[in-house]
């Protein structure tokens, strides 16, 4: 009976540890989630320099036009590119300095994490003065550097409103 016993601890002790591994990470999500939610209010309040906070230096951006939209911006900018690459001091800058109402709506947010490194990914629209000017999906990847979670790269694709 004991080899039985220590099986079926041996079985027990993985699905225990899981468990609280489950827990742990459903904290850590909540982290990013409140990461996700600092980026949205920062660019309500224009907030340049807590936009900048949120990025590891030296991250990779690139935003990608659906066909068209691309079409359309090479009607007027024949040299545009479908994918094209941007940093988060550019759009911290742009945050900081808007002269009109900004915001970024975030629908369907996913995250995954293992405590380390952690994905994020949503369905976005921007809106300018309270009309969307674009739309797309978002994804994140984030690390846990120095007790904070941060955005070390961000990749996203742009369909223009006022083509659709």
């Amino acid at each position: 009976m004991k080899p039985r016993l220590l099986f079926a601890l041996a079985l027990a002790t993985p699905s225990h540890a899981g468990e609280r591994n489950a827990d742990t990470h459903a904290a850590e999500r909540a982290q990013i989630q409140q990461l996700v939610d600092r980026f949205r209010q920062a660019i309500l309040d224009k907030d340049g320099d807590a936009m900048s906070g949120m990025f590891m230096p030296g991250g990779s951006w690139l935003q990608g036009l659906d066909q068209a939209s691309l079409d359309a911006v090479r009607a007027r900018k024949p040299e545009a590119r479908q994918f094209s690459p941007g940093s988060y001091t550019q759009f911290a800058g742009f945050v900081g300095t808007a002269d009109r109402k900004i915001e970024e709506v975030f629908d369907n947010v996913r995250i995954e994490t293992d405590g380390t490194v952690g994905t994020v990914y949503f369905d976005y629209r921007f809106l300018v003065d309270g009309k969307a000017t674009n739309h797309g999906v978002e994804t994140w990847q984030v690390v846990h550097a120095d007790g904070a979670w941060k955005i070390s790269a961000m990749l996203y694709s742009v369909i223009l409103d006022d083509i659709h």
